[in-house]
C-alpha cells in the first residue's frame, strides 16, 4: 500500500506538470507580450521540475525509492578520525535537513576524547537510499590537526555504509535461534549514563557474524524492534551482493573490497579541495560541501554510472 500510494502521487505529479506545460504553450501561442513576463518565470520554473525528473531517471537500483539506514564508523587516525566522522556525521544531516528527508539516530557510540567512534541513523524520505548509496565507501580528510599540540597535517579516515530501509519487505529469514540478544545501560557523551535500566540492546546475527545495536529508544522493546529492523536490511544487502558477486564473477570482472578504497577527498591544508575520484567531480567550497551540499557530487557520480553502463 505505501508503494501504491508513492506511484499514485508520482503519477499526479507527471499529470499536474504536463498540465502545466500544456497551459504554458497555449499563453505562448498568443503571442501577447504583456504575458511576457509570465511566460518567462513559467518556463523557468518548468525547467527546474523537469531536469529534477531527468536527474530521477538515474536511480535505476531496485531498491532506489526506499528509505536508507546508513552507518558511519571510524577509520584510521585515532581522536582526529573519530573527530572527522562526527563531522560527517554533521553534513549528512545537514543534507538531509536541506532535501527535506527525516533522519534518527539509532545508535552512537562516542569517542573518549572528542567525536564518535561509530554511529548509525536512519533516512526516511523518497530515494533516500538511492541518493545515500552513492555515498558508500572511504572518505577521507586532510587538515592541520586540532588535538595535536604540534598542530600537525593529518590524515584521517572514515568509512559510510549504506543499506536500504526495507521494512517489512524482507527476502530473507531470520531464524529466532540464530539470533543472541544483549542488554546494556545506555550512555551519552563523556560517558555519562542517559538512564539507570538497561534499555540498549544489542542483536547479533550468529551465522553472518553481523552485529547491530540500538539505545536510542525509550524502552528495551522498541530497541530491540529497531536493530531487528536494522539487521534485516543488513541481511538482505548481504544477499543482494553475493548474487552481485555471482554475476559478477561470471563476466570476469574484478571485485574490489570496499575498505580501503578512498571514494572522496576533502583536503582543508594546505589547500581547499573536495575531490570524488570515482567521478572526478571536485569543488572548491569545502565549508558549503561539510555543510551538506552534496547533491552534484550525486549527481556527478550517478551519471558517470550512467555513462560506463
Amino acid at each position: 500500500m505505501q508503494r501504491l500510494s508513492g506511484l499514485k502521487d508520482e503519477v499526479a505529479r507527471l499529470n499536474t506538470l504536463s498540465q502545466r506545460v500544456q497551459d504554458t504553450l497555449e499563453l505562448a501561442s498568443l503571442d501577447d507580450e504583456s504575458l511576457r513576463p509570465e511566460l518567462e518565470s513559467e518556463t523557468k520554473a518548468l525547467e527546474t521540475k523537469i531536469d529534477r525528473l531527468e536527474f530521477l531517471l538515474l536511480f535505476s537500483g531496485r531498491r532506489d525509492r526506499e528509505d536508507a539506514i546508513l552507518s558511519i564508523h571510524a577509520g584510521a587516525g585515532g581522536t582526529d578520525a573519530q573527530d572527522w566522522t562526527e563531522m560527517v556525521l554533521r553534513m549528512y544531516l545537514r543534507w538531509a535537513e536541506s532535501n527535506g528527508y527525516r533522519t534518527e539516530i539509532v545508535d552512537r557510540l562516542y569517542g573518549e576524547e572528542a567525536g564518535v567512534k561509530r554511529v548509525t541513523l536512519t533516512v526516511s524520505g523518497p530515494y533516500a537510499y538511492g541518493n545515500l548509496r552513492s555515498e558508500r565507501g572511504v572518505h577521507r580528510l586532510v587538515r592541520l590537526s586540532p588535538f595535536d599540540a604540534a598542530h600537525r597535517r593529518h590524515t584521517s579516515f572514515t568509512l559510510v555504509e549504506a543499506w536500504p530501509d526495507i521494512a517489512d519487505d524482507i527476502s530473507v529469514t531470520i531464524d529466532p535461534g540464530d539470533i543472541e540478544m544483549e542488554t546494556f545501560v545506555a550512555s551519552s557523551a563523556g560517558g555519562q549514563h542517559m538512564q539507570k535500566n538497561e534499555t540498549a540492546v544489542r542483536v547479533t546475527h550468529t551465522p553472518t557474524g553481523i552485529s547491530v545495536a540500538c539505545q536510542n529508544e525509550r524502552s528495551q522493546a522498541q530497541n530491540k524492534e529497531t536493530a531487528m529492523r536494522v539487521l534485516r536490511a543488513r541481511l538482505v544487502q548481504l544477499e543482494e551482493e553475493k548474487r552481485q558477486e555471482e554475476i559478477d564473477e561470471l563476466k570476469g570482472e574484478h571485485i574490489e573490497a570496499r575498505w580501503g578504497n578512498q571514494i572522496r577527498s576533502y583536503v582543508l591544508h594546505p589547500y581547499h579541495l573536495v575531490k570524488d575520484h570515482r567521478s572526478g567531480y571536485e569543488s572548491g567550497n569545502t565549508e558549503a560541501v561539510l555543510d551538506g551540499q552534496l547533491n552534484p557530487f550525486i549527481e556527478a557520480y550517478l551519471r558517470s554510472r550512467m555513462g560506463s553502463s
